[in-house]
């Protein structure tokens, strides 16, 4: 068995600095750790148990197969701060047929973030008998 002791999701986006606003500023994440210089440096910012790493830059596009998804404690909050932040809401936050409350959003180069509360009751949170 591999033994993971960590976990990191690498981006290297069209615009580092514009990358780093919304992730750093907009979004609100924890810088974990920084490296190199200028302007295409790294951050590191911490993603409750693992870890996004945005470094260098690149010329192409990012996959459409490429998404994140980031658990918060409550997404409607969620939702009107990064509102009030001028963050752009691709869609706003809807209770799924699975019983998952998601909000979708983007990050400057189109990735897209799915930002999910997962309800007290959920069998994710909670399994009756176990």
């Amino acid at each position: 068995m591999v033994h993971v002791l960590s976990s990191r999701t690498l981006l290297h986006p069209s615009d580092p600095e514009r990358s780093r606003t919304f992730y750093g500023e907009q979004l609100g994440l924890a810088v974990h750790r920084e490296f190199g210089t200028g302007p295409q440096r790294g951050t590191v910012y911490f993603l409750g148990g693992g870890f996004l790493e945005v470094s260098g830059r690149s010329e192409t596009p990012p996959s459409p197969a490429v998404r994140l998804w980031l658990q918060v404690e409550d997404v409607a909050a969620a939702h009107e701060e990064l509102r009030a932040k001028g963050v752009e809401i691709v869609r706003a936050p809807v209770k799924e047929p699975w019983g998952l409350i998601e909000m979708w959003i983007a990050d400057p180069d189109g990735i897209p973030i799915v930002l999910v509360e997962v309800p007290a009751d959920h069998p994710m949170r909670y399994r009756p008998g176990i």
